[in-house]
């Protein structure tokens, strides 16, 4: 866990206590403000989870690559063939 999933978190937990505020003294600015917060911790989180998705698929080719050098290479030269083929006929 990365800290962007972190401070999403907190950040979404104090909007929810800033609207709950809001909503016991009947103030539609601090309503307003807890809401945004909170979309906003929502959206630092997801950007954490993909930060750690990203990585971890790294992670993971960097294995396979290690593991599999010949396939590894066979696949990257298909790839560079094929963009190739398609820059060319432009």
């Amino acid at each position: 866990m990365n800290t962007d999933r972190l401070e999403g978190s907190a950040q979404n937990l104090a909007g929810k206590a800033q609207e709950g505020f809001g909503n016991l003294t009947g103030d539609e600015g601090h309503q307003a403000e807890g809401m945004s917060r909170q979309a906003a911790g929502r959206v630092q989180e997801v950007y954490g989870e993909a930060r750690d998705y990203a990585q971890h698929a790294g992670e993971r080719v960097v294995r396979q690559v290690e593991q599999q050098p010949v396939t590894a290479l066979l696949v990257a030269g298909a790839i560079g063939f094929v963009l190739g083929l398609m820059t060319a006929r432009r």
